[in-house]
């Protein structure tokens, strides 16, 4: 195998300011696919100027990250695919290190993935495990930077369509290894994260955040646990967020005010049975 069998795929939602750090440190693989939620004709423009062998694809509606993957996975034509937020650069190894990944005698993959500064890779924590490890097996990898095996993931499906934002690798990754899939890193292969930078929208994008986060939370746990379980486990959450909205209208604290009610709003309509509804403005 060689980089002309790797697609770099990228989401983006109003993304200019990162979106051209992340492309310039790719110097390997030519293969680039943009599916732009935010149908940034202009951004467009800038970007094909500067690359014009960038395929890249407007959205007339905001997809959410997972769905929109899955809009580069059916125009992928290679038999890898790097899935990159827009806010991550590649460090100087970083793609030939995937390729030596890709190329190891007996290395069976669904997914592999770099590693980044922040080391949040399912069961390992340790500093010292890192160091030591090169390539490892884990039971989960992060949705800002992974490789996938384009076939294995069409034969269990990619991420969950119910998903706009948040768990959709999670959730994932657990289909994979229900199915005896393996998921690995890289500690060769490395990555800058900038975390929570991938839009421009300022606090729209802490509101968008924090119903996202809480109402897939809720979501991924009814899905693979139980109703009564995700009850227990959030609904003192609601009362919660009630509590501190009071709280920081009695102290007028307006941003938290408006953050404790998207905690509450994403967690209530997840238990309740509603879609993912919220969208940013």
């Amino acid at each position: 195998m060689n980089y002309k069998d790797i697609t770099i795929g990228i989401v983006t939602y109003k993304s200019e300011k990162v979106l051209f750090k992340c492309l310039k440190s790719i110097k390997k693989i030519n293969k680039i696919i943009i599916y732009d939620n935010s149908n940034d004709i202009f951004l467009k423009n800038k970007v094909m100027s500067k690359y014009p062998q960038i395929k890249y694809i407007l959205s007339k509606k905001n997809l959410g990250y997972g769905n929109a993957n899955k809009e580069i996975k059916k125009e992928c034509k290679t038999k890898y695919l790097l899935i990159l937020n827009p806010d991550t650069v590649l460090k100087k190894n970083c793609e030939s290190e995937i390729l030596k990944s890709i190329n190891k005698k007996n290395l069976d993959f669904s997914i592999i993935a770099p590693l980044s500064q922040d080391k949040n890779y399912g069961f390992i924590t340790n500093d010292l495990e890192f160091k030591k490890r090169g390539i490892f097996e884990t039971n989960y990898v992060k949705g800002f930077a992974l490789l996938i095996d384009v076939k294995i993931i069409k034969k269990i499906g990619m991420f969950d369509k119910n998903i706009f934002l948040y768990f959709e690798e999670i959730d994932l990754c657990k289909r994979l290894r229900v199915n005896n899939y393996k998921i690995y890193v890289n500690t060769n292969a490395k990555i800058y994260h900038k975390a929570a930078k991938s839009s421009n929208i300022g606090f729209e994008f802490d509101k968008c955040r924090h119903w996202h986060w809480m109402w897939s939370s809720v979501y991924y746990k009814k899905k693979y646990s139980n109703y009564l379980e995700a009850l227990m486990n959030f609904v003192p959450l609601v009362f919660t967020s009630l509590l501190k909205m009071m709280f920081y209208t009695f102290v007028y604290q307006k941003k938290k005010i408006v953050i404790n009610y998207m905690r509450f709003s994403g967690t209530f309509n997840a238990l309740v049975g509603k879609n993912s509804w919220y969208r940013p403005d």
